[in-house]
């Protein structure tokens, strides 16, 4: 497998892409859902997920890969594995993210960022303004699944393995609510 439709097969094989009616963490409901927990708990899929985002940066000499907990550490460090660098993961603190547990990054190190889907961009968005703190050089965004339909810009390359298209509507403009279907919540399943 590999490039686009890589992607797809490997998240339908593992449980990750999900169809039906779906709370999104936005408030908003829509028709899919990207669980992608689902993908990495199978270490084959998760390192293969990883080698298609490291491969979109392969030419940027990146030396640390960050992601922000919890979506992005496993996939950073299947990153990292595949680059030839460190990586390091970054955790929620007040109204941001951080990294703890002695990560540091060095003067001038080029740094790349991965999630394992951008929707909004919040939690990019977040890990970007507080590496803004650090002396180290952010040389971009990867993701596996990009929802975002363009909406996504962080001021540095982003590149998504996958992009997938997602509608999404206001409760109370739901055609899945008004049909009756039952509204779930996978990341509480």
């Amino acid at each position: 497998m590999s490039g686009k439709t890589g992607v797809a097969e490997i998240l339908r094989e593992s449980g990750a892409w999900l169809k039906g009616h779906f709370l999104l963490t936005s408030g908003l409901h829509s028709d899919q859902f990207l669980i992608m927990a689902r993908a990495f708990e199978v270490p084959r899929l998760g390192r293969q997920l990883g080698q298609m985002v490291a491969e979109l940066f392969r030419e940027e000499r990146v030396e640390a890969v960050v992601g922000p907990a919890m979506g992005g550490v496993i996939l950073a460090y299947e990153v990292a594995a595949a680059l030839g660098a460190r990586a390091l993961f970054a955790e929620k603190a007040d109204q941001g993210m951080v990294l703890k547990r002695g990560f540091r990054l060095g003067a001038g190190e080029r740094v790349l960022v991965v999630e394992d889907a951008v929707s909004t961009g919040g939690s990019v968005q977040r890990l970007l303004d507080h590496l803004e703190s650090h002396p180290a050089q952010v040389v971009g965004v990867g993701a596996v699944a990009d929802r975002s339909e363009g909406r996504a810009n962080f001021k540095v390359p982003f590149r998504a393995a996958w992009s997938l298209a997602v509608q999404q509507w206001p409760a109370a403009d739901c055609p899945l609510c008004a049909q009756g279907q039952p509204l779930r919540r996978p990341k509480e399943e």
